[in-house]
């Protein structure tokens, strides 16, 4: 049977059964549709920070050629942009008097509000003025789309593309670190390396840096973040083993010390 007789028997199967007997059917087609294009499942990590590190993150920008990317990649690390939300980033989105930037959070679907850093507001309009022939070809989209980026049809600049530039600045700063290979449920699909460090470590940093400048308040870095729910945010502030331990030592510090001179008397004795 071929797919267009396939759909021909489904609708009058449709017309012929029950409501619940339909239901069961839809059961069995998301089941099948679940099984056969299931999302690829990467492991799960524990310890591992995805997230960059202050000397890694200017080890990265020292490499960054491009203006273009340069900008686009400090609008994921300053104001936690997620990569599909900074590709479509449009002079609409930008008050120039208030320098506030207004968008449509690419998860929640929510409009958010956040204020430019002020250096990277200067920046911002000076890439603007410079480009503004591209940027009004490209209908306002700042990170215009450029004659070897793809062929989707967008003025943007294509998400893939972006990832694949991250890709080769990552390797040429030495960061291009691979801690596991994807798990295919597609027997056709090759499986793929999966890297430490991704364009969502870019926000996963900003995220992380806000927390901490802002002593751990979970409530602003949900804000930050446009998450409508902190639990989420949490997962995003990494915590790795050196500031773990130091923290441990603060905390107990005053516990420690008399323990020490108890035993120190004791041993005098």
């Amino acid at each position: 049977m071929d797919f267009q007789d396939f759909l021909q028997y489904a609708n009058q199967f449709s017309n012929s059964v029950s409501k619940h007997q339909l239901e069961q059917a839809r059961a069995i087609i998301a089941k099948a549709h679940a099984r056969r294009f299931k999302r690829r499942k990467e492991p799960r990590y524990g310890s591992i920070n995805k997230g960059f590190t202050e000397p890694e993150l200017q080890r990265f920008f020292r490499v960054v050629a491009s203006e273009k990317f340069s900008l686009l990649f400090k609008y994921q690390a300053y104001m936690g942009l997620r990569v599909g939300e900074v590709c479509k980033l449009h002079i609409s989105n930008i008050d120039f008097d208030k320098r506030e930037l207004t968008l449509k959070s690419e998860k929640s679907a929510l409009v958010d509000s956040l204020i430019i850093p002020l250096e990277l507001f200067k920046e911002t309009v000076e890439f603007m003025n410079k480009h503004s022939a591209e940027i009004k070809l490209a209908g306002g989209y700042i990170f215009f789309k450029e004659n070897d980026n793809g062929h989707t049809g967008n003025l943007h600049i294509d998400v893939n593309y972006i990832r694949n530039v991250f890709r080769e600045i990552t390797q040429a700063a030495g960061l291009s670190q691979a801690y596991a290979d994807s798990e295919e449920t597609d027997i056709s699909r090759r499986s793929r390396q999966l890297h430490r460090l991704t364009t969502h470590s870019l926000r996963h940093y900003a995220i992380t840096h806000f927390a901490k400048s802002t002593n751990g308040n979970i409530v602003l870095a949900s804000r930050f973040a446009r998450h409508s729910n902190p639990s989420t945010t949490m997962r995003y502030i990494a915590k790795d083993k050196d500031e773990l331990y130091k923290n441990i030592d603060f905390a107990f510090t005053d516990k420690i010390t008399p323990l020490k001179r108890l035993s120190k008397a004791i041993q005098e004795k």
